[in-house]
């Protein structure tokens, strides 16, 4: 039995550009390189922009790899691309690339726009293909939760693109940590406080429309976003980060990466409750809170407790912008406390891992003999194609960052909710005490961009 992707509606919008609506066997597996065994034939949508050309860049230099083919909504973009990838064939509407690709790609990468992710991994899966997608895995819960569960009855490899969980970095602290090193953890903060970040440049609605420049199809970048007329140096190529149609805020984009060694060190679930505190001048924007997501966040997630925690209870707790950890605890750190990084606090001390960077144990003096372990360095991107050569096993599945996103993007809720508790009951994914706010764990995708199973 065939899955129809899009609606009806959506059908003739795409006919009319010239394309047919993919039609898509859920069963249906990309099929492997004739006469060319041990060998991935991967494409690449979004070459430009954020992180485009440099996961390019990664996938061309595996040696068992093909890119053969790359698409991207921004012409200019392309044209570099395929300097880069000449044999690459090229599209500008991924919905064309992935029904086109069939049976001639292997694997596909994801670098576009938060809202974008979930109808392209979806649309994509559904069509056999093993997915590397960049963080934040979705644009909210509902869709982390749908493709989670596409990912394990689809049996494609997926990767989630928090590179920093493959560095030496985050795997010497999560191996100290299970190993006991600083004792039971009794809380933790993760700080995002740096300074000069582009969400700093938020714009202010009313913006001040203009057509968009020729080299970049405007409709096919918003995409299952509500329709936004096209405003110069606001949302493309990168300050789209600041938006809440097309992105996840800061503790959703950066949070990926600093949640990656807590997530995995200390085998957390589901949160019980989250609430946040932001800005002032934000809660008192009609406005901006419309549109832009706050500039400073502080965000509290608090989890049960299991082997690795010293209570019943384990509270997280996220800063950035204006919002700092309490002062004794960044008194731990002797120098200036790192702008984006991770601290532990346990029973028997304290572990300080800087963003990018290995840890630092603290007392110093009582953990200056303390041997750590010896790792090699590994590529999160070719540890992706690896697994989908049958090589190893994919370091950040969606099985294992699919409930991590849906934590962190349970605070971007919390966050549209300031200093409102909302309890949360994962299995129902719904907050019990607080049904207004189940309107946030999902969105409704734009006429003529419906994918099955996504959007409400």
């Amino acid at each position: 039995m065939k899955t129809r992707l899009f609606d009806r509606r959506g059908f003739l919008q795409t006919a009319g550009l010239g394309l047919a609506a993919p039609v898509i066997a859920p069963g249906l597996r990309a099929q492997p390189a004739a006469g060319n065994p041990g060998r991935l034939r991967h494409a690449c949508i979004g070459v430009g922009g954020m992180m485009g050309a440099t996961d390019l860049k990664n996938f061309l230099a595996h040696p068992d790899t093909d890119v053969v083919a790359i698409c991207d909504v921004d012409s200019q973009f392309l044209e570099k691309a395929h300097a880069r990838a000449p044999g690459a064939r090229t599209y500008s509407d991924w919905r064309e690339m992935l029904e086109k690709e069939r049976g001639k790609t292997d694997s596909v990468s994801i670098t576009v726009p938060d809202h974008m992710h979930a109808a392209i991994a979806m649309t994509a899966m559904r069509a056999g293909y093993h997915i590397y997608c960049q963080k934040p895995m979705c644009h909210n819960v509902a869709e982390v939760r749908a493709l989670t569960e596409m990912a394990r009855s689809s049996g494609v490899v997926t990767q989630l693109g928090t590179q920093h969980a493959s560095g030496i970095g985050d795997r010497t602290t999560v191996q100290l940590l299970r190993d006991g090193a600083i004792g039971k953890i009794r809380h933790v903060h993760l700080v995002a406080n740096r300074s000069n970040i582009e969400r700093y440049r938020m714009a202010n609605p009313p913006l001040k429309a203009e057509p968009a420049p020729a080299h970049l199809d405007w409709d096919k970048w918003l995409g299952v976003a509500a329709h936004s007329d096209y405003a110069p140096d606001v949302y493309h190529p990168s300050l789209w980060r600041s938006w809440m149609d097309f992105s996840t805020g800061w503790s959703g984009d950066i949070g990926c990466h600093l949640f990656n060694a807590v997530w995995r060190s200390l085998g957390l679930t589901a949160p019980r409750s989250i609430i946040a505190e932001v800005q002032e001048t934000w809660k008192d924007s009609a406005a901006r809170r419309l549109g832009n997501w706050p500039q400073s966040n502080h965000i509290i997630w608090r989890f049960s407790g299991n082997d690795m925690t010293a209570g019943d209870e384990l509270v997280l707790e996220w800063h950035d912008g204006e919002f700092y950890p309490p002062e004794e605890i960044r008194a731990i750190h002797s120098g200036k406390f790192p702008e984006e990084g991770v601290i532990y606090i346990g029973t028997e001390g304290s572990l300080l891992q800087p963003h990018t960077s290995g840890p630092i144990l603290y007392p110093r003096e009582k953990f200056k003999d303390l041997l750590r372990p010896k790792l090699e360095p590994h590529n999160h991107y070719h540890a992706f194609l690896d697994a989908c050569l049958g090589r190893c096993e994919a370091v950040s599945s969606f099985d294992f960052s699919g409930p991590m996103t849906e934590s962190i993007l349970l605070g971007t809720v919390a966050v549209r909710l300031p200093d409102t508790l909302l309890e949360w009951d994962a299995p129902a994914m719904k907050f019990p005490n607080h049904p207004a706010a189940d309107a946030l764990l999902h969105r409704t995708y734009r006429d003529g961009w419906q994918v099955e199973g996504l959007g409400s």
